[in-house]
């Protein structure tokens, strides 16, 4: 009791007195045979009591419920490891005969786990016949909805809620996208040759061009519009970006040029006639996998087991899958990928997917940067002979000159940690770098990257990266050597070995050092500068492209990944550009072969989706006024306009008084006029204002209407014979004028500080002249509630309108009077024609229809209630307001917290308006959806 009582007492004599009495009972020394002889049945007993269960549940019904599964009551792997033995156990004390049936099992599984691999494989080639995979195509298909698209088969937009956590990513961290599918077309050959002839396919007026000397030395990277040799500003080929080697010992220089999969056939059909490239004598074709003996049997067991679930492919079941699939999927892997002009000894070779680009964008996109790639160690030994890995970067590392390059290109990498932003860098900067393996640096849980601004808040060098940008000879990267990119992705450290290494370290979890066997990744940094036009949200959206080596792609995407950063899709980039107030591509280039596919692509499925529901449950667009609701009639709108223009001979306000002009309308512009009629409605009874198309002599009856034709075949709306305005002095001129110089509403920058002219007659009639059917891109934000949508339509506000707006500052807008529906009865007819021919189809045989009404059945079969299904009046009067242009992206903005819109208004139209509307009314439009009569406010704004 006395020494119980000194151990527990709380005195200090108590404790002195506890230790004092145990020191004195404990002996010196112990024999251990006898001592664990003497205690060996106690041993015994604890083990059958640990080894015993205290209930009668099983091992999987032990755990919580909340881990439970289904599939462990029969499958052990489903438990977590510390109790797969256990069970085990258990289920051989209840079925012993399986002991023997396990070993088999286990020595199948692992068979058909082997041939499930190889199978897989092949059919992840057979798959990519029509539609290629990016390296990332497996990630993103586990979380993406996969769209078919330019050949490719590319990730739209998560499966999970992320719309508003995408945008808040690249606002305010980092979101990261694949590029890959973006096409790269190399040229190499004399500097001269090459800017001679690439001078003919850009032009000065719209901005940059290839011999621009920032971009020329490889500083920095260039984009540009390219046009048909000698054709500007007709026959657009679309955007491309541009990077060009830096100069080196050698003459020949090089030149890649990115562009968008839709305009590649074009892009290099047009170079290759531009430098007269011929097809090479020897066609590059890959080496299959396996021996054709071997591989016509692997593709029997692959057909014959994915019969019941895919169709067989007409082309493909004689074709053998390849290893490497050179090139995208716009071209066929078989046919050459370069090209030589035997004049000028330019090549064009095409490195599509040779070159991965990936894209962060945000304001911590460079910290995710520094904290995922390290720059590669020196090495001065090959660490084994009888590999290649690492040569050439051992070959480079002996070099001095060299050697410093990379220590400077390292330590500018690491100034980057100390910039805010990627948009404080200059616009396009280029940082050539070589890193080690990103697979070594993983962490052990996803952490959010963020800068340390402490480390160079004083610093002198990150000043002069803000001012000077990076030296030219730090933009060179070993990238643009092909046997390099060759080696390193020959040569790469397979997963399973790096696995093996790690599960062979003293101490889980910690660093991996793979010394000389880490491999060194030739990459190039590409800053990209974000919003530059207008006034708002300067540098939104800025960030990084990295490009990289084939073969690397999850080895940097899943430590990008760990880095907090959030992945989108298709969707995303849309948005992207959308916030920016740019054009993306191809929907946003009309005057372009790419951008008219996709226009008809567009109005085909939209159509399909109209016809599926039924009549009572969609938009009747004939009586809402909407000519064409599923694409935009650019080449008719600006006809249009023109024939306005030679028909007034000048630009008169609309409200003048002239005996000859439409009650609405206000001039005498030739074409179709729009009348205010009242009719009854035919379900409710009461008086209801309509629209009535009329012509010069009178009202356009249903009974004239002849010549329809299909919907989905009009498409003579839709030909290039429009030019998109994108010369950069006159869209300066056009933003001034658009800025209201008067009222509450004037800007600051009044037109005379811009340095731009005033808006007279004799200003703009030359430019008239000059462009008389022509686009303009411009942005629009509503002043109140609303929300534009796809195709909605921009129209000119009348007098009214406006004085209501001055006198109202509560009113919403104007609102479009009920049109009639003047193929309303044909429908009908069609209707009761083929109710007749269902039922009375005994009589039909007997008497066959006349050949009249054979042919009216056939004019009228192509009729679809609410569809204007004749040809296109004129467009621009067709409604009570003047339509100016077509919407082609419009949405909820979340940064500017007001529904913004993107599109075209014709330049004409917009000069009629600019003139003609007050000092402090300037840049006010009407906008319109398809499938409502509201009118709403919005402003409207040109960004250079």
């Amino acid at each position: 009791k006395g020494q119980n009582r000194g151990e527990r007492g709380r005195g200090r004599g108590g404790w002195q007195g506890g230790r004092q009495s145990i020191a004195e009972e404990m002996p010196k020394y112990i024999t251990v045979s006898t001592f664990a002889q003497a205690r060996a049945a106690e041993i015994n007993a604890m083990l059958k009591a640990v080894a015993q269960k205290s209930s009668n549940s099983l091992v999987f019904q032990t755990l919580p419920r909340h881990m439970r599964r289904r599939a462990m009551s029969h499958n052990i792997k489903r438990l977590p490891r510390r109790l797969q033995e256990i069970a085990r156990k258990e289920l051989l004390m209840f079925r012993p005969e399986l002991t023997c049936e396990t070993s088999l099992r286990t020595q199948v599984l692992k068979l058909c786990v082997t041939f499930g691999f190889r199978m897989q494989e092949h059919l992840s080639f057979i798959w990519q016949r029509k539609n290629i995979w990016l390296e990332t195509h497996i990630w993103h298909a586990k979380r993406f909805h996969m769209v078919k698209k330019w050949g490719y088969c590319l990730g739209d937009s998560p499966t999970e809620k992320s719309y508003r956590a995408c945008y808040r990513a690249m606002t305010k961290h980092c979101l990261l996208q694949d590029l890959s599918y973006y096409c790269c077309l190399e040229l190499t050959g004399k500097e001269n040759e090459l800017l001679k002839q690439l001078a003919r396919i850009c032009s000065n007026d719209t901005g940059l061009t290839f011999e621009e000397a920032c971009c020329l030395s490889g500083r920095f990277e260039g984009s540009l519009n390219l046009y048909r040799a000698d054709r500007y500003p007709e026959d657009m080929l679309g955007p491309v970006t541009f990077i060009w080697k830096p100069k080196d010992r050698s003459e020949d220089r090089q030149l890649w040029i990115w562009m968008h999969p839709a305009l590649k056939q074009d892009m290099l059909r047009e170079l290759k006639a531009l430098f007269q490239c011929s097809e090479p004598d020897k066609i590059y074709i890959p080496e299959p996998i396996t021996t054709p003996v071997q591989e016509e049997k692997q593709m029997d067991v692959v057909l014959s087991l994915g019969k019941k679930r895919k169709k067989e492919d007409k082309e493909g079941e004689k074709a053998v899958p390849v290893k490497k699939i050179i090139g995208d999927g716009t071209r066929d892997p078989f046919q050459s990928y370069s090209w030589i002009s035997q004049t000028t000894g330019i090549v064009i070779s095409d490195r599509t997917m040779e070159i991965l680009r990936y894209r962060l964008i945000g304001p911590l996109s460079h910290s995710v940067l520094t904290e995922t790639l390290k720059a590669a160690s020196l090495q001065t030994e090959t660490p084994d002979s009888k590999t290649e890995l690492n040569n050439w970067w051992v070959e480079n590392c002996k070099d001095s000159e060299k050697v410093s390059l990379h220590q400077r290109q390292s330590a500018i990498f690491e100034l980057l940690e100390g910039i805010s932003s990627p948009s404080e860098m200059p616009p396009g900067t280029i940082l050539g770098l070589t890193v080690g393996d990103p697979r070594v640096n993983l962490p052990k849980k996803k952490t959010k990257a963020m800068p340390d601004f402490e480390k160079y808040q004083d610093n002198d060098k990150v000043r002069q990266l803000y001012l000077e940008g990076v030296p030219v000879d730090c933009a060179h990267s070993f990238i643009w050597d092909k046997d390099i990119c060759k080696n390193v992705t020959e040569n790469k450290i397979s997963e399973q070995d790096l696995n093996h290494m790690r599960a062979q370290l003293l101490v889980p979890g910690s660093h991996l050092d793979l010394g000389p066997c880490e491999s060194a990744i030739p990459i190039l940094l590409v800053q990209q500068p974000g919003k530059m036009a207008g006034e708002d949200r300067p540098g939104w959206g800025s960030g990084w492209d990295i490009c990289l080596p084939k073969g690397w792609g999850m080895a940097f995407w899943i430590p990008f990944i760990y880095r907090g950063v959030r992945v989108g899709g298709l969707q995303e980039a849309l948005k992207h550009s959308e916030y920016q107030r740019t054009p993306h591509t191809p929907n946003d280039f009309p005057d372009c072969q790419a951008g008219m596919q996709f226009a008809k692509e567009l109005e085909t499925s939209l159509l399909e989706k109209f016809k599926r529901r039924p009549p009572a449950k969609r938009a009747n667009y004939v009586k809402l006024g909407t000519l064409s609701p599923f694409i935009c009639p650019w080449g008719q709108l600006t006809k249009n306009w023109e024939g306005r223009m030679k028909a007034s001979g000048e630009f008169v306000h609309p409200s003048s008084p002239h005996p000859e002009r439409c009650a609405t309308e206000g001039y005498s512009f030739s074409g179709p006029k729009a009348e205010v009629i009242k009719e009854a409605s035919p379900v409710t009874g009461e008086v209801e204002e309509t629209m009535e198309i009329t012509s010069c002599e009178g009202v356009l009856k249903a009974e004239d209407v002849t010549g329809t034709q299909d919907f989905g075949e009009r498409h003579e709306t839709m030909t290039s014979d429009f030019v998109v305005v994108r010369s950069e002095k006159l869209l300066m001129q056009l933003s001034a004028w658009c800025y209201p110089t008067a009222g509450k509403d004037r800007r600051v920058r009044l037109v005379s500080r811009l340095g731009q002219k005033e808006m007279t007659e004799n200003i703009f009639l030359p430019i008239l002249m000059s462009y008389p059917r022509a686009l303009v891109w411009v942005n629009l934000s509503l002043l109140r509630k609303g929300n534009p949508e796809l195709h909605a339509m921009i129209c000119i506000p009348t007098e009214d309108d406006l004085l209501h707006l001055s006198k109202d500052k509560l009113f919403c807008g104007p609102q479009e009077p009920k049109h009639r529906d003047i193929f309303k009865h044909k429908v009908q007819k069609l209707k009761e024609e083929k109710k007749k021919k269902k039922y009375n189809t005994k009589a039909l045989e007997s008497d066959p229809p006349s050949i009249p009404d054979k042919e009216t059945t056939e004019e009228h079969e192509d009729l679809i209630l609410g569809l204007w299904s004749d040809s296109l009046p004129d467009v621009t009067s067709h409604c009570s307001r003047t339509l100016l242009g077509y919407v082609t992206r419009g949405d909820f903005s979340l940064a500017a917290g007001c529904g913004e819109a993107l599109g075209f208004v014709s330049l004409t139209g917009l000069l009629y308006m600019l003139y003609n509307q007050p000092a402090d009314k300037k840049g006010l439009v009407l906008l319109r959806t398809p499938a409502s009569l509201q009118y709403r406010f919005a402003r409207l704004n040109i960004e250079v």
